[in-house]
């Protein structure tokens, strides 16, 4: 080993043992890319690094969408949407065995779209379906674990805070990675459903079917899900406008859908301003922390020497595909979403430009992985999350109950890795 050899494997042993002591990774990775860099370039250069590293990526255009989606999730949030989208898939679903599971599922999926967060989603749905689901005698197993699942559907379906800064990490389009969510995300939907339908059979009760009337009447509170979600993804598919554009113009809308329903005053609007401020500078933190730790790779030449690595193994594209998904599986287990993609993405996607796969495709299989991560154990953000609100359901009956939507995900990630055409159709097929 040579010497920018050993600084590397340095570098990384710092920055496990910083994240084990519960260093903030953004402040983590941004101590071992300066010192790292240091290391073999000299403090000068390091801190001219230092120096720049935060005004190119505040500054940066392809980030500007992040902090305007957060706060559409935000005032969706504040708004009480979430409600208005369990009560509408109540009524059209609950009549069905497991009816409120399913609903579950529809809400989750549609807060998603304005939401683009898995936490936030799992948290939002745990306050509004949980008491529904054990008044209607679910068993906490298959409510927290349907909710758990559901939640997921917030890092894939667009708009996507980790797609936005897997595109910003690669150089990609932001705008063809959320088009390529769709059909991924409309795949998951169905699965969850069907899931919940054959995975938790005979724990499924039966609910009261709704008449037509109050049926039509529950769509009434959820147009604004549908003019947020035709107007930023349609706008981004047709080529209508940016995907930062789509981002300035669902935040100003799903403000205005507050002030029209009186549930967004100024005390209110203050409050959805410093929490997406402080949500978007603990982003920019990382990023920061990720652009400088980037620099330490260039410099020792870690991800070429990894793909030489992997090349001379000689195990084709897909048996080191398989590996690079266990590998981030594995992390899934000890890292957070947010915290996996920027680390990782640019230690190995210059493998897989190498082995030839789409960027577009690679970011959103990686993402599916990135979903299993937050409800597989020993970490399942989701899990822990809806934990800290039902405090008297505990961390392995929820674990228990999401395990049927763990292996609906690997199957569905096993299809779209063999037939890479269902997430490119849409993207190919943009304005």
């Amino acid at each position: 080993m040579n010497e920018a050899d050993l600084v590397a494997l340095g570098g990384f042993l710092a920055l496990f043992a910083m994240m084990a002591a519960r260093v903030p990774v953004g402040i983590a990775m941004g101590l071992v890319g300066v010192g790292g860099f240091a290391a073999i370039a000299g403090w000068g250069p390091a801190l001219n690094q230092l120096a720049i590293s935060p005004l190119r990526t505040v500054t940066d255009y392809n980030t500007s969408l992040i902090p305007m989606f957060i706060l559409m999730g935000v005032f969706a949030t504040r708004t009480g949407i979430s409600s208005e989208l369990f009560r509408a898939g109540q009524s059209w679903l609950g009549h069905f065995r497991g009816g409120l599971a399913l609903a579950t599922i529809s809400s989750c999926a549609g807060f998603a779209a304005i939401s683009g967060s898995s936490v936030a989603t799992a948290a939002t749905m745990s306050k509004v379906a949980l008491p529904e689901m054990k008044r209607a005698g679910y068993s906490d197993r298959l409510a927290t674990g349907t909710i758990a699942g559901g939640g997921t559907l917030g890092i894939l379906i667009p708009p996507s805070v980790v797609l936005a800064v897997y595109a910003y990490l690669t150089d990609q389009d932001v705008g063809k990675l959320f088009i390529a969510g769709v059909v991924p995300g409309l795949l998951a939907i169905v699965l969850y459903m069907l899931t919940v339908r054959f995975g938790f059979g005979r724990e499924l009760p039966r609910g009261v079917r709704a008449s037509w009337a109050d049926r039509w009447r529950s769509l009434a509170g959820i147009w604004a899900v549908a003019l947020l979600f035709i107007a930023i993804i349609g706008g981004i598919y047709l080529g209508v406008v940016t995907p930062t554009e789509a981002a300035a113009a669902g935040a100003v809308l799903t403000a205005l859908i507050g002030i029209l329903r009186g549930r967004l005053g100024w005390r209110a609007m203050r409050e959805c301003l410093v929490e997406s401020l402080r949500t978007s500078v603990s982003i920019y933190v990382i990023l920061i922390g990720a652009m400088l730790f980037g620099y330490f790779l260039a410099i020792t030449q870690t991800p070429q020497k990894i793909t030489a690595w992997l090349t001379a193994l000689d195990l084709g594209p897909y048996p080191t595909l398989a590996l690079i998904l266990v590998f981030f599986l594995l992390m899934g287990c000890i890292l957070d979403a947010m915290a996996m993609i920027i680390l990782l993405v640019p230690i190995v996607f210059p493998v897989v430009q190498q082995l030839g796969f789409d960027p577009i495709w690679f970011g959103i299989i990686i993402v599916m992985t990135v979903e299993l991560g937050l409800i597989t154990p020993p970490i399942g953000m989701n899990a822990f999350v809806i934990n800290a609100i039902a405090r008297d359901v505990s961390l392995l009956t929820i674990f228990r109950g999401v395990m049927p939507f763990v292996v609906v995900d690997l199957l569905r990630l096993v299809l779209l890795v063999a037939l890479p055409g269902i997430v490119l159709w849409l993207p190919r097929t943009m304005g």
